[in-house]
């Protein structure tokens, strides 16, 4: 894939591709204009630097290449970018894989039962649930269509035999998850059900949930089991239809359930999205962040509702009928920090789904997302709600309990607004709660102190290259950064020569091919290909990642380290080559390295930032 990347840079200059979108105007060897990513503004602080094929706002502080500039303007996934400036420099792609014969069929089983659950749904055995969506729940004909809702009929084998007839086998249904067994009898998984198809991100069938009519129907909703399509932790409901609108606002609402989507998009917020009633995964969080960083969690507000929703963020190491103080806001936490996500939380008013809400008050809406407050802030007042402040010892293991989730807060002016909130609710002065924060160490450092004493020692190098992959292997996003930094400086991207310890040689090796999968879950990728013994460093590294700070301090210090590691081991180099001369081989190389020494240097000083033109 690099190899492609550069032969698209090669043929396409900066200058021309950005040309299109904002007014350039030459200064000196580079070129400045307004930035098209912060408006209103009377300073040209965009500037692009043909040399090193860059570009840089030093308004906003964006930047990078040709790449980033489009995925930005153009609202890209990196493979789409690839693909339209592929085009632009007539560079062939590699075809990508087509998929599956197996997976192919699933998804023609399942788009034949679409077909199935509509027809019911207009149909006489579907009245009452056609009624029901079009007059309690007032759903349009559009809309119905729009998302595809049906029908299951009562008969137990109504879909089974219509999909037999469509030329499919057993095997074929059984694994779409249509079919379920209860000895020896076969029988349909969905029956008197409203049907809500399942789409992943690129509007491919994967599943379906449905939802029963009878009043003492158990489950309420039932999904698909897991099929070799279907995962509940992979898939968000209605983002296929919701991630122009997510990009477009800069905001992704996540809701309880199916209708809550449906309502929300036909009332024309269509940034709504549904977890479906499942954990929400770090897959999740992903996924989303390619559209948005703005993540709104809309809450139900009686207790059931606020237990559903710690689950949904992983905040509850347990949810029990009483909500006690040992509730563990870490997971989360760490997934926004690593993530540099921006998750907020909003209550909504007592009775009212999202989809009502909309219909009766769209303005009240509208302030409810206003006033979302920050995640932490959720759970400090929540916690309060359910600890028992009277008693000085709950109020000691409260106050300690949301001291140590304060401290994985990075940014200090942040932690010092968490702080005056903490002793708001206290109704202690800040220095107190200052004070407890020095007590409140969390268990990663703890098991990082344990670790380090069983770890045999490194020398200071490889002590470096392994902080330097503490930073990398934490998230994609930390290694693209530091690429395009580095790119600026006319530096070559991070590879296997910049680490010398095998172990850290191996784990790069692997991660970088991960990368190169265009592929969400990196994890999974890194367990099914490390070997054995490098599986405890990749988690022991990874757990340290997730407790680094956001993601711009991580670039800063994974930059730092590796620009630090090549500017000794080459200094190192020249003094060897010093020593070699007069030999005439060892001058031809110290005059190549002493240049790439002067960058490396300018790169420390600089942090790889372009200069303002």
């Amino acid at each position: 894939m690099a190899s492609v990347v550069d032969e698209i840079k090669r043929r396409l200059d900066i200058v021309d591709v950005i040309g299109e979108y904002v007014e350039l105007k030459p200064s000196g060897k580079n070129y400045i204009g307004f930035c098209p990513f912060h408006p209103n503004t009377r300073t040209p602080a965009f500037v692009v630097f043909p040399e090193t094929q860059t570009w840089h706002c030093f308004g906003c502080g964006a930047g990078g290449d040709v790449f980033t500039f489009i995925q930005k303007k153009e609202n890209l996934s990196f493979r789409e970018a690839l693909q339209l400036l592929a085009r632009r420099a007539g560079v062939t792609l590699a075809p990508v894989a087509p998929e599956s014969t197996e997976h192919a069929t699933l998804r023609a089983v399942l788009e034949a039962a679409v077909a199935f659950y509509r027809h019911h749904l207009r149909a006489a055995s579907g009245r009452h649930a056609y009624t029901y969506l079009t007059q309690r729940r007032g759903l349009t004909e559009a809309t119905l269509e729009a998302f595809g809702l049906g029908y299951a009929p009562p008969r137990g084998d109504a879909l089974y035999r219509y999909l037999q007839e469509q030329g499919f086998t057993l095997e074929q249904i059984e694994a779409a998850g249509l079919l379920s067994r209860r000895g020896d009898r076969l029988f349909d998984r969905f029956r008197n059900r409203i049907m809500f198809p399942i789409r992943d991100e690129r509007g491919r069938m994967v599943g379906f949930g449905g939802r029963t009519l009878d009043p003492e129907g158990i489950p309420k909703y039932l999904n698909t089991p897991q099929t070799a399509l279907f995962d509940k932790g992979k898939v968000l409901y209605g983002l296929d239809r919701a991630r122009q609108a997510i990009r477009e606002r800069d905001l992704a609402v996540l809701v309880e359930g199916y209708m809550d989507v449906i309502g929300l998009h036909q009332a024309g917020h269509r940034y709504a999205v549904s977890p479906m009633g499942t954990a929400l995964t770090e897959h999740h969080l992903r996924l989303l962040k390619r559209y948005t960083r703005n993540i709104i969690l809309a809450l139900d507000p009686d207790a059931a509702g606020e237990r559903a929703m710690l689950r949904s963020i992983d905040v509850a190491q347990r949810a029990t009928d009483q909500i006690t103080a040992e509730l563990d806001a870490r997971g989360a936490l760490h997934h926004v920090q690593q993530l540099d996500l921006n998750i907020r939380v909003v209550t909504l008013p007592e009775g009212l789904d999202p989809d009502e809400l909309v219909l009766r008050d769209p303005a009240r809406w509208e302030a409810l997302l206003q006033q979302a407050k920050p995640l932490l802030y959720f759970v400090m007042d929540l916690h309060a709600r359910h600890t028992n402040l009277a008693d000085p010892r709950e109020r000691g293991r409260y106050a300690l309990a949301m001291a140590g989730l304060i401290r994985l807060i990075a940014n200090p002016v942040e932690r010092e607004d968490y702080v005056r909130h903490l002793a708001r609710i206290l109704r202690v002065s800040e220095t107190a709660v200052a004070a407890l924060l020095k007590q409140a160490q969390p268990p990663q450092q703890r098991a990082s102190t344990s670790r380090a004493r069983t770890t045999p020692t490194l020398n200071p190098a490889a002590q470096r290259e392994r902080a330097l992959l503490t930073f990398l292997l934490s998230d994609p996003d930390v290694v693209a950064h530091v690429n395009q930094r580095l790119a600026s400086c006319q530096l070559s991207p991070i590879g296997v020569d910049d680490f010398q310890h095998p172990a850290h040689q191996g784990l790069w090796q692997v991660y970088q091919r991960a990368l190169e999968q265009f592929d969400l879950e990196v994890a999974a990728y890194m367990q099914q290909n490390l070997s054995p013994d490098l599986q405890p460093l990749w988690q022991t590294l990874r757990e340290e990642g997730n407790a680094a700070g956001p993601v711009a301090r991580r670039v800063d210090e994974a930059l730092r380290l590796l620009l630090w590691l090549r500017y000794t081991r080459l200094s190192k180099h020249v003094r060897r080559l010093s020593r070699a001369l007069p030999d005439s081989n060892a001058h031809a190389a110290l005059e190549q390295a002493r240049p790439l020494l002067a960058r490396l240097l300018h790169g420390l000083r600089t942090g790889c930032r372009s200069p303002a033109a």
